[in-house]
């Protein structure tokens, strides 16, 4: 009996030093990931003169970049609307902790995410050489990428590598200018209910209306991106989209566990809200492609019409490597990134409009000359003469660019303009600090003047400042977004056919609070006033 007492107590003491020496090779991984080997590239950068915040065990700089948020929101308030408040430099209001730490470190600086090492870059050398390299040295980040999955999965936005590389040939020629051409009839059709929508209510207010113009502009943008590239309409892929938006405000927060274990297994109440959501749009986006198999779910189609969605499919069932989650990942990626980004920056253009009716006027009258009262003449042609609203349109995404960074990893160790980057380091260029540059854009770069644009795009020199290379709405070097052509195309259609009908003034409810919720949005909304437009009866 005593040796029966004594083997089993062996056994207990044995069971115990085990589990002991698992939690503490547990513990000692976890310290590994999530100190000693960001130390080690940190001192890497550091030889090299790039310094930044000291980190803290082991959040890094994360709590301190909260605290400088909450004093900056703090500082804030929530105030009225008067436009003399209005400063379009958002980076000191969303990004404080940048500004400080830019001024304390210069332009290329480190700092932490948790176990994630940055690398912040706004000197324009190291931009430009970012931007030129085509190499795989240098993929889309993956910091974030556990908590943003649920939304971007595996698919274009966030692949890197041969994936990649095989998704951008299948999507890349559906968004080529020929294509897009193709789609601005549907674009001009899919606005017809937001322009009788608005009229109504104008109509019912006696003349002038109050609109909050956000979720408008989204619903119109999804009709868009819905029949243009996956043959439905609004009302038929309403819930994807609703649900979408709320799993991109589910996700909108980081996951700090989920980014430095790679473990999303933590049962919370978000955790389970976003695998919810997650289920049911796959569970919705599957449907849509079985019926798009069986014949676009019974809705007519245009004979010369072939979707997006039909590209996908047609690859898919070439390849053996894609499946159902390609579709639905890709599906996701196209619908966030071909509505959400649009409606927001047609949401920041009318605001800009409202604040200048100087610009207003001149973007009607070329509006009524290029297309006629009422937009009778708009098509592709049409959308190219848009001189005026073109400017405006790239001043608009220069003072509010949707994607609040050009984000990098170094995939293997790289060399940046002198600057050896470790593999791991996320790099990140602030567009919005490039953009509002004095040394190139002048002495006021805070100030809206499409005029900077007026002999061209983005890769002509309205200054003789201007590099091509600091000017980023749409991305940089071979990531650049594909669908840029339909996104101008799309927000010309619909800002021309506004302007022709109504005309804008800032309400003064209108609160000017930029926010990051994946993009750089209005936390509160647009509100505008909006009253029928007054065109010249000689134009035609």
């Amino acid at each position: 009996m005593v040796a029966i007492d004594m083997e089993m107590s062996s056994t207990l003491q044995f069971f115990l030093t085990l589990c002991m020496a698992g939690a503490c090779s547990l513990a000692f991984y976890f310290y590994y990931k999530a100190w000693i080997r960001p130390q080690a590239i940190r001192r890497r950068l550091r030889h090299q003169g790039v310094e930044g915040p000291p980190p803290s065990f082991p959040f890094g700089n994360s709590l301190e970049m909260k605290r400088l948020v909450a004093e900056a929101k703090g500082r804030r308030g929530r105030g009225g609307g008067e436009t003399a408040e209005i400063k379009h430099d958002y980076t000191p209001l969303v990004f404080p902790y940048f500004e400080h730490w830019r001024k304390v470190y210069g332009p290329v600086f480190s700092y932490s995410m948790g176990n994630v090492v940055a690398l912040h870059v706004s000197h324009p050398d190291v931009v430009k050489e970012i931007s030129l390299c085509s190499s795989s040295d240098l993929g889309k980040a993956t910091y974030l990428k556990k908590t943003h999955e649920p939304l971007f999965g595996q698919g274009i936005l966030k692949s890197n590598g041969e994936s990649w590389s095989r998704q951008r040939k299948i999507i890349a020629p559906e968004f080529f200018s020929d294509k897009v051409k193709g789609m601005v009839e549907l674009m001009v059709d899919s606005a017809t209910p937001l322009l009788r929508s608005w009229q109504e209510r104008v109509d019912l207010a006696g003349g002038t209306a109050e609109i909050n113009i956000d979720d408008d502009l989204r619903r119109y943008s999804a009709d868009v991106i819905s029949s243009t590239c996956f043959g439905s309409n609004y009302a038929r892929g309403k819930e994807i989209f609703q649900k979408l938006r709320a799993l991109q405000n589910a996700v909108a927060t980081p996951n700090l566990f989920a980014e430095i274990t790679g473990l999303r297994c933590i049962p919370t109440k978000r955790a389970r809200e976003v695998q919810n959501l997650n289920r049911e749009v796959n569970a919705l986006i599957l449907r849509a492609v079985k019926e798009e198999e069986e014949g676009g779910g019974g809705e007519p189609r245009r004979p010369t019409q072939r979707n997006l969605l039909q590209a996908i499919l047609r690859s898919a069932s070439e390849s053996l490597d894609f499946s159902d989650r390609f579709v639905v990942d890709n599906c996701k990626n196209i619908y966030f990134a071909g509505h959400e980004t649009t409606a927001v920056a047609a949401s920041w253009c009318l605001m800009l409009l409202a604040l200048h009716p100087e610009w207003q006027a001149r973007a009607r009258t070329e509006a009524v000359e290029v297309c006629g009262r009422g937009g009778r003449s708009l098509d592709a042609n049409a959308l190219q003469k848009m001189k005026i609203l073109t400017m405006v349109i790239q001043e608009t995404l220069r003072l509010y660019p949707p994607g609040a960074f050009v984000a990098r990893e170094a995939l293997r160790d790289v060399d940046l303009a002198g600057v050896r980057v470790p593999s791991g380091v996320n790099i990140y260029v602030p567009v919005s600090v490039l953009h509002h540059g004095a040394a190139t854009w002048g002495p006021d770069p805070h100030r809206f003047d499409p005029g900077r644009f007026a002999r061209g795009g983005s890769s002509s020199t309205p200054t003789s400042r201007r590099l091509p290379h600091t000017y980023l709405p749409f991305g940089a070097g071979p990531r650049t977004c594909l669908g840029q052509n339909f996104a101008m195309a799309e927000l010309k259609v619909v800002l021309s056919l506004l302007l022709l009908q109504f005309a804008f003034d800032l309400s003064p409810a209108y609160c000017h609070s930029p926010c990051m919720r994946l993009i750089v949005e209005p936390e509160y909304g647009v509100k505008l006033l909006v009253k029928k437009a007054h065109v010249d009866s000689g134009t035609k």
